[in-house]
């Protein structure tokens, strides 16, 4: 039932009830990567290429998709992962979640979200003030 009303409520969530519904008609499945994610293949573009999605496994974030199957959602290859001995090159990074707005954050020296303070720079100027 909670899984029902996610998708019914939330498209954050994996799938909508929307795309629940179209991928049972029109979706065939293509296969899954390491982090659960399923891939599709549907009915032809106007362009007149097949159209593909993802089903997430968890948050739809864009950047869990791997190497391989990222090509393949972008029409760079017609074979997807699944179907080869797919390796990502040396210079191909795995995935790393989005830390913005986290704990985990990013912080440089001198950001006002970080500790201590900013050090001082050549550009710096000193606000004027009445009598000097």
């Amino acid at each position: 039932m909670k899984q029902l009303l996610l998708q019914i409520f939330t498209w954050w969530n994996g799938q909508t009830i929307g795309t629940r519904f179209f991928t049972w008609r029109k979706g065939t499945r293509v296969g899954e990567d390491e982090h659960g994610n399923v891939y599709y293949e549907g009915t032809m573009t106007s362009w007149g290429m097949p159209r593909r999605w993802v089903i997430y496994n968890g948050y739809a974030e864009a950047s869990a998709i791997p190497p391989g199957w990222h090509g393949w959602m972008h029409y760079r290859t017609d074979t997807p992962p699944s179907k080869e001995d797919y390796k990502p090159r040396e210079w191909q990074k795995p995935h790393e979640a989005n830390l913005t707005g986290s704990a985990g954050a990013y912080r440089p020296q001198g950001s006002l979200s970080g500790a201590g303070e900013r050090p001082r720079v050549t550009g710096d100027y000193d606000a004027w003030t009445p009598g000097n």
